[in-house]
């Protein structure tokens, strides 16, 4: 008896706890249904709502003359919601839109799979085709009553309005998985700026997405709009964004430029916004319209061996070569290591070296005006050596070359200057620990004397190398450059309103000025001469163990009230004379003049017609007697 009545009681609990067991799970799982998922929501919701969302408008780019260059064309997605498929022809769907049953198939493989669209639901609206044209989109329609599940999203396709600037205005392209995660504002099958202006002001020109709710009725068919549309939410177009570039300056840039691999800048001083910011090779920047076909032009560029996606006038980095003498002189004036009147002798060689470096045909001894006009190599190695040899000033050389390292970082090198466009490089400066570390600490002027005429282990990009240009224009200070010069609504940011100042006196400036202004008069730089505008400039010519040397300058112009800023950098183009001063010199006509006189149509047909790929007639290989110079 006693046995029967435990094993009753064992039964009941076993009964009891198999029951709370249940309801527990019962309980758990509408709880993950209904709070923790919103799966169950989604199924509730879309049997009676279908929510679209509505994109807006991205905003257009003018050039700083109000020319439009990136607008918006319509453009059509194909949607689908794969729990809303019956079964239909699907022959005739891939015929209307013209795919295969194969691209049909795999599609869809793809769409249903999880580890390759992550996030998916059936609820959900996913991209089945992207960026329909009108007459593609316009055949559907007849027949869109045949598929169900399937619908169009509008779109906007970017389209430009000239083929020139692909490396400022940039591009769009897919959102990735990154993206997706970092901002919310992003869904499969979005798109955002890759690329250029596109890229950096991406959250201004995109807007903000609206949402339109529709109501279905009991076979899923659209009825119209939930309570007359009392809550959709209209998109809000993005801003309108003008540049500073000047895109026929910009054409003119990039057509001279032709099979001259290296970059033109070209900055106004007093505003640090940039005219010109020219990368060549280039290319059209409708190659990379849209999805359908932007992938495989993407591929065809990023094959070509003269690597036209990489923008050099921000991302190229080069010995500065000779074009970097003025920020020499003007730390030796800041530091008393020379006065405007010291002078230094070519003939002497140089301390330690058994010989001195390579000069050119010009009188000894030389000050400072006269060196920067004729590009005297000896006086900046003198100036350096007398400056980290000066244990009355310095306690050590590391100390001194620590303070010649700061001022050229405020001359702006060494670091990015901070360009509104992704991807800009630093340069490299280096500074004592590098030679401690790398010469085990024994090292002296001798050792790295290179660096005093831009060579050695001293790297800028173009736009650094046009930056100090448009300093020594301002005498003294320059404004980070640029390219957007206002966006619609909206104030420009501080950091590009605020001079940076270098901390070397004016005075000095006027020195090197007056340097600069005597190489176009009657230096390395003569080619450069306007009758009527005071032009100053400076040549380089940087050593290239590759083949021919880098040709290089820059120049501002007029000498006083300064407009304009330029650099001009030729990969294998030889003496800085012979191809960046000529090619400066047309930019600079076309800017003051509109046009080039009929006087150079000669000189501009010669430099359009001017290469220095390998293999191209005017390329020549590096001859011997040229490998250890620096010919302005």
């Amino acid at each position: 008896m006693k046995n029967n009545s435990a094993n009753y009681f064992n039964r009941q609990y076993v009964i009891a706890g198999t029951v709370i067991v249940l309801l527990l799970i019962f309980i758990t799982r509408l709880f993950v249904l209904q709070i923790m998922s919103d799966d169950y929501k989604k199924w509730a919701d879309s049997n009676a709502f279908q929510r679209r969302t509505l994109y807006p408008s991205r905003g257009v780019i003018y050039d700083r003359n109000g020319k439009l260059l990136v607008y918006n064309q319509p453009s059509y997605d194909v949607m689908v919601i794969m729990r809303e498929i019956k079964r239909f022809d699907t022959l005739d769907f891939c015929r209307t839109v013209g795919i295969t049953k194969e691209f049909f198939d795999n599609r869809m493989a793809i769409l249903k799979n999880r580890s390759l669209n992550p996030g998916y639901s059936s609820y959900v609206p996913q991209v089945f085709m992207s960026q329909l044209s009108a007459n593609e989109y316009g055949v559907l329609q007849e027949k869109f009553y045949k598929f169900s599940g399937f619908y169009i999203q509008n779109r906007a396709l970017r389209e430009y309005g000239c083929v020139n600037g692909a490396n400022i205005l940039g591009n769009l392209g897919a959102v990735s998985l990154r993206d997706i995660k970092n901002d919310d504002y992003y869904v499969q099958s979005d798109y955002s700026g890759r690329s250029g202006v596109e890229r950096s002001y991406e959250k201004i020109l995109r807007g903000e997405k609206g949402v339109e709710i529709l109501l279905r009725d009991v076979h899923g068919r659209i009825k119209g709009k939930y309570q007359d549309g009392r809550h959709d939410e209209a998109p809000v177009s993005g801003k309108n964004i003008t540049l500073s570039i000047d895109m026929e300056l910009q054409a003119y840039g990039e057509m001279i430029m032709q099979n001259k691999p290296g970059a033109i800048v070209m900055i106004e001083p007093a505003t640090g916004e940039v005219l010109c910011l020219v990368s060549s090779p280039s290319y059209d920047p409708g190659l990379l319209i849209g999805g359908r076909q932007r992938g495989q032009n993407y591929q065809m560029l990023e094959r070509d061996p003269q690597r036209p996606l990489l923008d050099r006038s921000i991302m190229g980095s080069y010995s500065p070569g000779s074009t970097f003498k003025p920020a020499q002189g003007l730390i030796f004036l800041q530091e008393g290591v020379v006065t405007k009147e010291k002078a230094y002798s070519c003939e002497l060689g140089y301390p330690y070296t058994g010989g001195h470096p390579k000069c050119h045909g010009h009188f000894s001894p030389i000050s400072l005006v006269p060196s920067i006009a004729t590009s005297c190599n000896s006086y900046f190695c003198w100036g350096l050596h007398d400056m980290l040899d000066n244990r009355s000033r310095y306690k050590t050389i590391q100390e001194a070359f620590n303070v010649w390292k700061d001022y050229i970082v405020a001359q702006g090198y060494g670091y990015p200057l901070g360009i509104d466009l992704p991807g800009e490089r630093r340069g490299y400066i280096p500074n004592s620990n590098v030679y401690d570390k790398s010469r085990n600490r024994r090292w002296n002027s001798s050792s790295i004397i290179s660096i005093a005429i831009g060579q050695g282990e001293v790297n800028a990009t173009p736009l650094q190398i046009c930056n100090l240009a448009a300093t020594i224009a301002n005498r003294g200070y320059y404004i980070v450059p640029h390219v957007v010069h206002e966006i619609q609504d909206t104030e420009q940011e501080e950091q590009y309103r605020t001079p940076k100042y270098t901390g070397i006196n004016r005075e000095y400036y006027e020195y090197v000025v007056e340097g600069m202004r005597a190489a176009v008069t009657g230096g390395t730089c003569s080619r450069m001469y306007l009758p009527d505008i005071a032009v100053c400039g400076k040549t380089g010519t940087v050593e290239n163990p590759h083949g021919r040397d880098h040709s290089a300058c820059i120049a501002f112009a007029p000498m006083n009230n300064p407009k304009v800023a330029i650099a001009v950098f030729v990969e294998n183009g030889g003496f800085g004379a012979w191809v960046a001063v000529p090619l400066a010199r047309l930019m600079l006509e076309k800017y003051f003049y509109g046009e080039i006189p009929d006087g150079d149509k000669w000189l501009e047909f010669q430099m359009q017609n001017w290469s220095t790929l390998p293999g191209s007639v005017n390329y020549i290989k590096k001859p011997k007697e040229e490998e250890d110079s620096d010919a302005g």
